[in-house]
């Protein structure tokens, strides 16, 4: 089985609303590099990047997906390292397609959405609006001692707590990826804790003073949902396989 690859994109951005979402400065949603017509078998992968690109192709993949594109803002990678970036896609005939915003917010296959899913969390509310989208949920509360038991099981590597809270929070909220955004909204929300990927160091003095609950378990790994639930979709719809494309980042 195969499927055309602008069957395919055009499929991905009907599935997120890509073109009516605003995006941070650098971050280009969509088919980013095209390669075979034919998909044959889908990817996913956190980040864009030569070594993902190689290993995807390795395993039979045609349309990789993945959530930080190969152009991304201040960290928009050097022209021999991003000339190195093509000349693998070239090489491999692979298609890149990217999704950021329009997959962390999106309500059913998001990053947020499933977190709180695989946690057994059940999302009441969404906020940190970036221009006019919710990126952020949040979720009706459970005790602090079971979330942080839930949490350290689904991210052992990269769980970390910080607990100044309250030790049965009334709602949690969840931004994957780097959540200081989310910060300043929390007590407007009536919500004191945090699932994030990644926090800055002078929050734990904030946590400290604020009396908050941050969860930082990992940017990476607080970012694969989306990426394997849009390729799933995919697969689901197309009827061809997929496959998530791991690296061994700790961050």
């Amino acid at each position: 089985m195969s499927a055309p690859v602008s069957k395919v994109s055009t499929y991905c951005d009907r599935l997120t609303n890509r073109k009516a979402i605003k995006d941070f400065p650098g971050a280009k949603n969509g088919l980013q590099f095209m390669g075979r017509k034919q998909v044959r078998k889908v990817g996913a992968a956190v980040d864009a990047g030569a070594k993902v690109f190689a290993q995807a192709a390795a395993r039979g993949i045609d349309f990789l997906i993945v959530h930080h594109g190969m152009h991304w803002g201040t960290v928009t990678p050097s022209k021999p390292s991003l000339k190195n970036r093509l000349t693998t896609l070239r090489k491999h005939q692979l298609s890149v397609y990217s999704s950021h915003l329009p997959l962390d917010a999106h309500p059913i296959i998001g990053n947020n959405a499933l977190i709180a899913q695989d946690l057994g969390l059940r999302v009441v509310d969404w906020f940190v609006d970036y221009e006019g989208l919710p990126i952020a949920c949040i979720c009706q509360g459970i005790p602090r001692a079971t979330l942080a038991r839930r949490l350290k099981k689904a991210y052992p590597q990269t769980f970390k707590a910080i607990e100044f809270g309250s030790a049965k929070p009334k709602r949690i909220a969840i931004l994957s990826g780097s959540g200081r955004s989310a910060l300043p909204h929390l007590k407007a929300k009536g919500c004191d804790t945090l699932i994030t990927g990644e926090l800055r160091e002078e929050h734990f003095n904030e946590a400290q003073e604020q009396g908050w609950n941050l969860y930082p378990c990992g940017h990476y790994a607080t970012e694969t949902w989306g990426v394997k639930a849009r390729a799933a979709a995919i697969a689901a719809e197309f009827g061809i396989p997929w496959e998530f494309v791991g690296t061994d980042n700790p961050l």
